[in-house]
C-alpha cells in the first residue's frame, strides 16, 4: 500500500513561483519520494490522508547557490587583498595543491552543512576529488550540481582527453535526475585553457546532455588579455568554437559587453551573479539590470570562501539588488520579488534543475522554515512579506530544512552530522595545509 503524503502546516508560505503570492495559513503535503503534491492553504488541499506537522512559521524554498568551490573551506579568507590573479597564484593555488582526497570531503561536509544550516539546500560546485565531494553532500544530505573542473595542469601536453573521460566516468557512477546529485563539466576558463581545449570539454558536455559550467569575464585585466591574445572577447571565442551549442553557466560575467550579452542570450545560456566575491576581489560589479533585460537567466551565486568568505546566500540576495538599484539610480531596478527568483527557482532553472527552487506540485520537496517570532520580520505584514525576507532576512532564521523531503536541519542543529566533529577536522587540516 503507498504511503500518505505528510502535511507540513505554516502560519505563511511563500511558493516563489515568480509572482510574490504569500499563502496565509498554507499547507505543503509531502509524498514519501520527496516530491510535492500540493501546495495552498490547508482548507484547499482539504483534509489531510497521512501524519500532520504543525511546524508555523514561514515556509519556502530552499535557496540555491549557483556558484561555489566549497571545499576551500580549507583555504577560507586566504590572500585578502590581492587581485585575481595574484590572489589565485600566490595564495590559492599553492595550498590547494597539497590537498588530499580526505581534506577535500572534510572541506565539503563541513560547507555543505554550513549551507544547510543557513537554508541553502543546493550548490553547483566547480572543484576536484570528485567522489569525495559525492560522499560528503550525501552524508549531509545536501543537494548537489557536481561540475567537475579542468584546469590546464590536468592536461598533460596541452591535451584534455584524459580529464574528460574521467569526467564521463563521473557522470556515469554519479548523475541521476531522480536524486540529490547531478553532473555537469567545468572548464576553467578561457584564460586557463585554450578555446580548443575549452570546446573539447564542452562538445563531450554536449554528447551527454549535461551543464558546461565555466569562469567568464570576472576582471577586466582577464577581458584585456583574452583580447590581446586571440583578438576577441571570450564570449566570441566560446560562440567560435561551438562551446555555446549546448547549455552554458558562466560565473560571474562582470565585463561582458552588449555583444557578449547578445550571444549569450541567443544561446540561452546562463549567469551566476556573485557580488559579494566580485566586490572583495575588485573585480567590478556585474551589470544585473543590462543582463535579464538581454534575456539571460540569472542565478546568484557565493563563490568559493576564500574570496567571500561564507556560503551564506542571504547576503547575495540582498546584496545583488541594492547593487542594481544603487548603478540605475532606480529603486525599481530590482524587486524583492524577482531578487527572490535569482536565489530560487530562477538559479534551478540555470543548473538545469527546473523542480527545485519552488513550492509547486511535482517539484523537490526542498523546503526551509524561517522563524516569524524574530524581530527582523515585525510586523510581518502579509503585503510586505517577500521584501522582509529578501532585504531583513538571514541565515540566523532558518529553524528546519527539508530535502527531497528529508529533514536535514531541525531546530537549528544538523540531524546526519556532528558538526562539532566537521569543525574540528577542518580546522586540523587547514592548518597542516600551511606546514
Amino acid at each position: 500500500m503507498t504511503e500518505n503524503p505528510t502535511r507540513l502546516l505554516a502560519d505563511l508560505v511563500i511558493p516563489a513561483e515568480g509572482t510574490g503570492r504569500v499563502i496565509e495559513g498554507g499547507a505543503v503535503d509531502i509524498a514519501p519520494d520527496g516530491r510535492i503534491v500540493g501546495v495552498g492553504t490547508d482548507a484547499e488541499l482539504g483534509p489531510a490522508t497521512g501524519t500532520v506537522e504543525a511546524v508555523g512559521g514561514l515556509l519556502m524554498p530552499g535557496l540555491v547557490n549557483a556558484h561555489a568551490h566549497t571545499p576551500m573551506t580549507m583555504v577560507r579568507s586566504a590572500g585578502d587583498g590581492l587581485p585575481l590573479q595574484e590572489w589565485l597564484t600566490t595564495a590559492v593555488w599553492p595550498r590547494e595543491g597539497r590537498l588530499t582526497e580526505d581534506d577535500v570531503r572534510a572541506g565539503m561536509a563541513l560547507g555543505s552543512a554550513e549551507m544547510l544550516l543557513a537554508g541553502v539546500t543546493t550548490s553547483c560546485e566547480m572543484y576536484f576529488h570528485d567522489d569525495a565531494m559525492v560522499d560528503a553532500v550525501r552524508s549531509t544530505g545536501g543537494r548537489m550540481v557536481l561540475t567537475p573542473g579542468v584546469l590546464s595542469v590536468m592536461c598533460p601536453d596541452g591535451d584534455p582527453s584524459g580529464r574528460i573521460q574521467q569526467l564521463v566516468d563521473i557522470h556515469d557512477r554519479h548523475h541521476d535526475v531522480k536524486s540529490t546529485v547531478t553532473v555537469g563539466f567545468a572548464p576553467h576558463s578561457i584564460y586557463d585553457l585554450t578555446p580548443e581545449q575549452v570546446a573539447a570539454v564542452a562538445a563531450a558536455a554536449q554528447d551527454l546532455g549535461v551543464l558546461v559550467h565555466l569562469h567568464l569575464e570576472e576582471t577586466e585585466r582577464e577581458r584585456r588579455d583574452v583580447l590581446a591574445q586571440h583578438g576577441h572577447t571570450a564570449t566570441q571565442l566560446l560562440a567560435d568554437h561551438g562551446v555555446l551549442d549546448g547549455p552554458v553557466l558562466a560565473a560571474h560575467g562582470v565585463w561582458l559587453d552588449e555583444t557578449d550579452q547578445r550571444l549569450l542570450a541567443e544561446a540561452g545560456a546562463s549567469v551566476a551573479h556573485c557580488p559579494v566575491s566580485n566586490l572583495k576581489l575588485g573585480s567590478g560589479i556585474a551589470p544585473l539590470t543590462d543582463l535579464r533585460d538581454a534575456g539571460i537567466r540569472v542565478g546568484l551565486g557565493t563563490d568559493g570562501v576564500a574570496s567571500n568568505d561564507n556560503l551564506n546566500l542571504w547576503e547575495e540576495l540582498k546584496l545583488a539588488p541594492l547593487l542594481a538599484r544603487g548603478s540605475r539610480q532606480d529603486p525599481g531596478a530590482i524587486d524583492a520579488t524577482t531578487a527572490l527568483d535569482l536565489a530560487t527557482r530562477g538559479a534551478g532553472e540555470a543548473l538545469l534543475v527546473p523542480d527545485i527552487g519552488e513550492l509547486r506540485p511535482g517539484a523537490w520537496a526542498d523546503v526551509i522554515r524561517l522563524d516569524m517570532d524574530n524581530p527582523a520580520f515585525t510586523p510581518g505584514l502579509t503585503d510586505d512579506l517577500i521584501s522582509h525576507v529578501v532585504f531583513a532576512g538571514g541565515a540566523s532564521h532558518v529553524t528546519d530544512v527539508w530535502v527531497a523531503g528529508d529533514r536535514v536541519v531541525r531546530s537549528g542543529s544538523l540531524t546526519r552530522v556532528e558538526l562539532p566533529t566537521l569543525v574540528h577536522d577542518v580546522r586540523e587540516r587547514g592548518r597542516g595545509l600551511l606546514s
